[in-house]
């Protein structure tokens, strides 16, 4: 791989850096001239080098940590200001050079990412609370410009999508190896094992999120041409890796986003056409919302709670009457729908839920584990977040890009010439579907953790989109195997 010892040589550095600042800062002491010297070496990696850049980003990200480093102000390290920078440089480079690909710029997903950036703008000029929206805001652009816009345009050629896919995949490989270790000995600790991911990952849920979203495309690279014999190997450890952690991170929601993912591929490569898809998802979602009383008694029937057990954590999904986790999942969405019937169209604004739902809160509807000062977090949904904080603008926005990006990964699939790059649109596509399911549940699109690898995937569907030669679109009986 390009420019591997300087990246395995940057990220030692790295991880150096970020474990020393976050050892200063418990300790009350001064960590910020250690920050000199590496900020200047990221502006030089970042201006000399902004692939090798993208890269090492990706690789750190599973280790960063959350660090305070002013008052008021939180940026995880060592990622978020190499962000910072790499957006403020590449926004630069392309005004100044007019070399962005305007294609790219043209495309549908790229469109509608756009719009949601604009509403987003828009609905923090009429927040709630200004301050906390604009600052969201600008986390989701430095988010969104390197890992979509400037990853897009890397993509040109497929095998910068699979240098990126390792590097993140490599970190979060560590990660779980760590996480792993200490699940042995903790296995009836429901508590413990619910924390065991920490300080790289802040609970659970987001830990499973991410394993889920990576495994798809771990599974295309085991078949892949590209590995053969001893090269197979790695990405066999990486699904045994990456299904070990799936296991023991016990979030039932990335249980159902993978087996989601299983059904939507067997629909894929049946053949069955995109209208079709759609029409049996919103007949499911129409016969819920007819026979809801019938379904929601025999859910409120069942009194099985979270468990260190296979089939009893299985169970408890549907229990809506004692699980503290489901009740309180209920809560924050009650008290959404309250915030946005407040306010529909604009909503509260941008990153705000978290500051405002406590006062909208009903006391028959609280959990074990909530709390009257509403201080435990967002929405707990992907789209009832932004219905509440962006109005219904908002949530369409997110729901039309999940849904544009679902859809240009399956045509490409069905209409690249190279099967080879139909294989790795379907599996990107597939992987970013255990988020777009995953986010009934959670909503982690506002952290690092998450965004790197969503919005690269989703980038990568973009240029396989843009790049990739065409066949006949009609050639559906002859799918690649």
């Amino acid at each position: 791989m390009k420019h591997w010892r300087l990246l395995c040589t940057l990220a030692l550095v790295a991880a150096f850096v970020a474990g020393y600042c976050y050892w200063m800062a418990d300790r009350g002491d001064n960590y910020l001239p250690l920050l000199v010297p590496a900020g200047l070496v990221a502006v030089w990696l970042v201006v000399a080098r902004m692939e090798t850049a993208l890269l090492l980003t990706a690789l750190l990200t599973p280790f960063a940590i959350d660090v305070a480093l002013l008052d008021g102000m939180e940026l995880s390290l060592p990622v978020e200001p190499l962000m910072i920078l790499f957006t403020g440089v590449f926004l630069f480079r392309v005004l100044a050079s007019h070399s962005y690909d305007p294609r790219l710029l043209r495309h549908p997903v790229s469109l509608l990412l756009l719009a949601s950036l604009v509403w987003m703008a828009i609905t923090s000029a009429t927040s709630a609370i200004p301050l906390a929206s604009v600052k969201y805001t600008l986390a989701r652009v430095w988010f969104v410009v390197p890992f979509f816009y400037a990853a897009a345009q890397m993509f040109r050629q497929p095998g910068r999508i699979r240098h990126l896919y390792w590097a993140y995949a490599l970190g979060l490989g560590v990660v779980i190896l760590i996480a792993t270790a200490k699940t042995v000995g903790n296995f009836s600790d429901l508590q413990t094992l619910h924390r065991v991911m920490k300080p790289f990952y802040n609970d659970h849920t987001a830990y499973g999120c991410v394993i889920a979203l990576m495994l798809p495309a771990a599974v295309h690279f085991v078949f892949a041409r590209s590995s053969k014999g001893w090269r197979r190997l790695v990405p066999v450890a990486l699904v045994a890796l990456l299904c070990t952690g799936l296991f023991f991170s016990y979030c039932r929601a990335a249980w159902i986003s993978v087996v989601a993912a299983i059904g939507v591929y067997a629909l894929v490569r049946s053949g069955m056409k995109m209208k079709w898809m759609l029409a049996l998802f919103a007949l499911g979602v129409g016969l819920f919302f007819a026979h809801q009383g019938d379904v929601l008694y025999k859910l409120g029937k069942n009194t099985q709670d979270s468990s260190y057990t296979l089939a009893d954590q299985v169970k408890s999904i549907s229990n809506i009457s004692t699980d503290a986790s489901n009740l309180e999942r209920l809560n924050r969405w009650a008290s959404a729908f309250r915030m946005w019937g407040e306010r529909p169209v604009f909503g509260t604004g941008p990153g705000t839920y978290q500051f405002l739902y406590g006062s909208y809160q009903k006391s028959y509807q609280l959990s074990t584990i909530s709390t009257n000062a509403g201080d435990l977090g967002n929405a707990h949904s992907e789209y009832i977040g932004p219905l509440t904080e962006q109005g219904v603008p908002g949530a369409l926005l997110v729901v039309a890009l999940f849904l544009a990006t679902f859809a240009t990964g399956v045509r490409v699939y069905r209409t690249a010439k190279n099967p080879a790059i139909a294989r790795l649109a379907l599996a990107f596509t597939l992987s970013l579907l255990t988020y777009y399911v995953h986010g009934v549940f959670n909503n982690f699109l506002d952290t690092d953790k998450l965004s790197v690898p969503f919005w690269a995937f989703t980038a990568a569907i973009v240029a396989l989109d843009l790049y990739s030669e065409k066949s006949d679109p009609e050639r559906k009986e002859t799918l690649p195997r």
